[in-house]
């Protein structure tokens, strides 16, 4: 597994399909502040949580020059029914082969109910307008994290 990210590192560049099929990249977002996230699965309730977190704070967090985008392994129709249930207007992307979220050390070592086995790993990446890391936190808690990713950064509400 890589080595978790750390500020300053270059961020693992990646173009994905978002939930209508298109490719997008990293690069596309080049010039401005990017929150780059994980999650494992969408439409389930953890997940629905920190999508509709990330979706009510859109707004503060765009004011302040960040663009959102969401990542999980996921099939693009999946992603698409998941953005429309929920009204979100930011980038789900889809990585069925955990090839981005390897890069971003998002994917590994897991333990549920007594059972080890490998999976995403709830991470956040704020990759500067340089394509640098400015930073990256792991494990994170879908309840209140948006809450806590915007104090980091410094965004009122």
């Amino acid at each position: 597994m890589p080595e978790r990210l750390t500020p300053g590192d270059a961020a693992p560049a990646f173009t994905l399909q978002n939930s209508d099929g298109r490719e997008v990249s990293l690069s596309d977002f080049r010039g401005r502040s990017t929150v780059v996230y994980f999650y494992p699965a969408a439409s389930t309730p953890g997940c629905t949580k920190e999508a509709c977190d990330f979706r009510d704070s859109l707004e503060s967090l765009e004011g302040a020059g960040y663009a959102v985008v969401g990542i999980s392994p996921d099939p693009v129709e999946k992603l698409a029914n998941f953005a429309a249930a929920e009204g979100l207007t930011f980038p789900l992307l889809s990585d069925p082969d955990h090839t981005v979220a390897e890069a971003y050390a998002a994917w590994g070592e897991k333990k549920n109910y007594g059972k080890t086995y490998e999976g995403l790993i709830r991470s956040t990446v704020v990759v500067d307008p340089e394509g640098k890391v400015a930073l990256a936190q792991y494990n994170v808690r879908a309840t209140g994290h948006v809450a806590k990713l915007r104090r980091d950064l410094k965004i009122d509400a």
